[in-house]
């Protein structure tokens, strides 16, 4: 038995650690996000000459390359283009999930506020509840030794300021809703399919009912009736809870059918931007007609027999082509896309492309 004195000292060290403790909770506890969209017109996001450089000096590669991109609440626009244009790395720009590496310029507003101006609290509170990601490949994104329930629940927990009680509850009723029996609250990722886990992940962006959900190929290796299973979860449940919808794919028939708006991503800028149908059926860009010509079309053979593909690679960001960067594998470059790199101009049906072809 410990003797009076020292029990008594032991009792005081561990009055003096939980203190510390406490004081550490507080200093981390997020702030209320409370976001509401009284923004000019509902424009719930809009992004300013956005760019992302790695590194410094002459070793600086650009990953995304002024980009302007808006989103009305309620509204839902696709992002498209092949792997390593920037897609992803615009998608974690908008919510500073980027390495320290990453040096970010432009502006972000969410709601009116900049992104990339908020101090570390408000961030936080943003993360959780102003907008929330789905991120791409579920399985390295859950915890694998945590059960799914208790990571749907942690939002709730950390930001909802919910009891460990209405938190399971709350976490049982949003896997029911995207799918799942609330009995499997207590699987761990690695016993759940890839689109069950998908499904997790759509809980969990919709835990603190965010205004918007920035979706990163989220059925990414799924087979296609999964794939399908997936999307129509989204859209209903985007539909049904009136929340913005921000969607990367390299598939664009994906998006069409998913997405009012698209835009079109090449070597880190957009390079296309219109109503998603008409980019689908008719692109303004040579490189969106070559990414909605990529895939076989329901209802054309031809396309399922012979679907055209995109001669050689997209460009080192490091070593950017001069002029426009597609212009190397554009079909119908002219001597000038060489040296003069194209605005994004109007192009008709509301749409604006990068190309010298719809100047005029």
């Amino acid at each position: 038995m410990v003797p009076g004195p020292a029990r008594h000292r032991d009792r005081a060290g561990g009055a003096r650690v939980h203190a510390v403790r406490a004081r550490r909770r507080v200093r981390t506890q997020p702030e209320s996000w409370g976001g509401q969209v009284t923004t000019a017109a509902g424009r719930l996001l809009r992004v300013e000459d956005l760019t992302v450089t790695y590194g410094e000096g002459p070793d600086a590669v650009p990953a995304v390359r002024g980009v302007d991109l808006t989103l009305d609440a309620g509204a839902t626009l696709g992002l498209a283009g092949e792997s390593g244009c920037g897609k992803s790395t615009l998608a974690l720009a908008l919510l500073r999930l980027l390495p320290r590496a990453a040096t970010l310029t432009g502006r972000v507003l969410l709601d009116g506020e900049d992104v990339l101006t908020m101090r570390w609290g408000r961030l936080r509170a943003v993360r959780w509840a102003g907008a929330s990601v789905v991120f791409q490949g579920a399985m390295h994104a859950l915890n694998a030794v945590h059960r799914i329930g208790d990571q749907v629940a942690e939002p709730l927990l950390v930001h909802g300021g919910a009891t460990a009680a209405a938190a399971r509850h709350r976490a049982a009723d949003l896997l029911e809703q995207v799918g799942l029996p609330a009995a499997r609250t207590s699987a761990y990722p690695h016993e759940l399919s890839g689109g069950q886990r998908q499904r997790v992940m759509i809980a969990m962006a919709l835990a603190c009912e965010p205004h918007l959900i920035v979706a990163d190929e989220p059925t990414t290796a799924l087979d296609v009736m999964i794939q399908a299973q997936i999307l129509r979860l989204i859209e209903g449940l985007v539909a049904e809870r009136g929340i913005s919808l921000l969607m990367i794919s390299h598939d664009l028939a994906v998006l069409a059918d998913t997405c009012d708006r698209l835009a079109v991503m090449y070597a880190g800028r957009i390079v296309e931007e219109g109503p998603a149908r008409a980019v689908y059926d008719a692109a303004a860009h040579p490189y969106g007609r070559a990414l909605s010509e990529a895939f076989p079309r329901v209802g054309d053979p031809a396309s399922r027999l012979a679907p055209r593909g995109l001669p050689g690679d997209p460009p080192d960001p490091a070593a950017l082509p001069a002029g426009c960067a597609f212009h190397p594998r554009c079909p119908v470059a002219l001597d000038r896309c060489a040296h003069d790199d194209q605005p994004l101009r109007a192009a008709g049906e509301g749409r604006t492309a990068a190309c010298v072809r719809v100047e005029g």
